[in-house]
């Protein structure tokens, strides 16, 4: 879905957002719904709304695939790239960093999507705040049964801190 900059009204525009999304680096298994408002100020294009949708993802600790809802605020703004050919240096601001750019007259409204959703996956995701992982010895799900491993080989250089240790209790 494409918009055309020109032909966006002075009040701006609602975008009901309600169809099938496939990106390479999340596995979504839901579509992709919400609501943005468009508005064009000057050159600018502001975004703003919110977006969810259902992604199937890998556990950072126990590497089992789980559901999960991704929530994403949307607020962006987005320049016409001729901006960027001007002599004019520009300073990023914090306000600023959710800040892109156009080009020509057309707007790619799936990509604004795939860009929000990619930004909003957290970088491990976990199963649950409980998740116990693997051994690294055995590898045995730790959430499903103990591991019968032996106590972890402790590096030799701590060997002199371990004494201390016993000293003092």
């Amino acid at each position: 879905m494409k918009i055309l900059i020109s032909e966006i009204p002075d009040e701006g525009i609602e975008l009901k957002i309600d169809e099938p999304l496939e990106i390479d680096a999340v596995k979504l298994i839901s579509l992709v719904r919400g609501e943005l408002g468009i508005k064009k100020v000057g050159p600018e294009v502001v975004i703003e709304g919110e977006i969810t949708a259902e992604a199937e993802l890998e556990c950072g600790r126990c590497l089992k695939n789980f559901t999960a809802g991704v929530n994403v605020p949307v607020n962006v703004m987005y320049h016409p790239v001729e901006e960027l050919n001007t002599e004019n240096k520009h300073e990023i601001r914090e306000d600023a960093l959710d800040l892109g750019f156009y080009f020509g007259d057309e707007f790619d409204v799936p990509e604004l999507l795939k860009e929000q959703i990619i930004l909003n996956i957290p970088m491990k995701p976990l199963c649950s705040e409980t998740c116990k992982g693997i051994c690294p010895k055995c590898g045995i799900d730790l959430n499903v049964a103990n591991c019968s491993c032996k106590e972890k080989d402790v590096d030799p250089r701590f060997n002199a801190l371990k004494k201390l240790l016993a000293k003092g209790a």
